[in-house]
């Protein structure tokens, strides 16, 4: 599966612009400010229905505009079948998502349909920012395999939501709805203990991929773990809740549970957000992120496309020209990249021998 074509209508800088790709490697070239993150975005917008930058999809109108549409043809490798997406927005109104025309009936029914991973400039968050940020990570991974796990996930942060009201109410009034808190206790364990079973799955799974790939871009120099640490890893959920209620009336919100969650990074036994340079960071999160392409590929048969926004920066030439290595191989898919610098891209890729389309903007 591969983007065949791109069509932005009012989307950012864009006011009419057609893109026509090629199904292995992608070059986008451009100053700052031309546009390179933004047709990326685009692409973006067509896998998860939303923007990978803006937290608000009218951020992604053109100035002086009130709608933005984005469409694109996807294509199969082996065959002549295609099929088109459509996003539109319009400012005041609601975001449709379309495939061949036909509008879904919920945005996450599209959720998994076409895998892609975006590697960003500041992919680093994953390592120097808070749980939060890695928890999101995780959760968007497994909510393209699982629609039980994205539909659980949602449900988990309604309840909490009004876990939490109750507490806030008691802490507020001393009164406590005490039939409506077991109500909402019996229906967090469930989903709470599935969500962890997952997470759990997942980082086992992850965790020798990720090694594989950061030995590879480090030349086997630095050993690297990731330990998922949880709550819920030190009881039963329903324990758990027990145990917290009494730090949840005084704080007035729910304190045990998977939105707890956190992801810690190693670096040769040592904390990788307090001890690790800039480049090894950077070398982590990338390692990530293509651990993210193998992971997707075994359970799908499906490559994701791959978007590299701007990712030179702040990793030296040993390992690009290993990344650029990975990205040449036959085992990665549709890939696009983008930089400020044509000269040093036409220098990378004809060391390597890579064959790409080239886009100026």
């Amino acid at each position: 599966m591969y983007l065949k074509s791109i069509q932005l209508t009012n989307f950012k800088n864009y006011s009419d612009s057609f893109f026509e790709f090629t199904d292995n490697v992608n070059v986008i070239v451009g100053e700052n400010g031309s546009g390179k993150t933004n047709l990326l975005d685009a692409i973006h917008y067509l896998s998860f229905c939303k923007s990978y930058f803006a937290s608000q999809d009218g951020f992604s109108i053109k100035f002086e505009q009130d709608f933005f549409a984005i469409h694109g043809e996807f294509a199969q490798y082996d065959d002549n079948l295609s099929q088109k997406i459509s996003c539109t927005f319009r400012q005041g109104g609601r975001k449709t998502m379309k495939a061949n025309m036909k509008e879904y009936e919920r945005l996450s029914d599209h959720i998994g349909r076409y895998p892609l991973i975006m590697v960003a400039p500041y992919g680093n968050d994953l390592i120097n920012d808070g749980s939060e940020v890695r928890r999101k990570f995780i959760d968007v991974i497994l909510s393209q395999f699982y629609k039980e796990y994205l539909h659980k996930l949602i449900d988990y942060q309604k309840i909490i939501i009004h876990r939490n009201s109750i507490f806030k109410q008691y802490y507020e009034t001393g009164q406590l709805n005490s039939e409506l808190l077991h109500i909402y206790n019996e229906q967090l364990i469930p989903i709470g203990t599935y969500i962890y079973e997952r997470r759990k799955d997942f980082i086992e799974t992850i965790i020798p991929i990720f090694q594989k790939y950061y030995n590879y871009l480090s030349d086997n120099k630095e050993v690297v773990q990731i330990e998922y640490q949880s709550p819920v890893a030190d009881c039963l959920y329903e324990e758990g809740l027990k145990r917290s209620e009494q730090a949840d009336y005084k704080s007035g919100y729910t304190t045990f549970g998977i939105h707890k969650d956190d992801y810690v990074f190693y670096l040769n036994n040592k904390s990788a957000k307090r001890f690790c340079s800039q480049g090894q960071q950077k070398s982590l999160a990338l390692s990530l992120k293509l651990s993210q392409f193998d992971y997707i590929y075994e359970r799908k048969h499906v490559k994701p496309i791959l978007l590299l926004d701007d990712i030179f920066d702040k990793l030296d030439l040993k390992r690009i020209g290993q990344l650029l290595h990975l990205v040449g191989d036959e085992h990665f898919g549709q890939v696009f990249i983008s930089d400020t610098d044509e000269q040093r891209i036409h220098h990378i890729f004809d060391l390597h021998g890579i064959q790409n389309k080239m886009f100026r903007l």
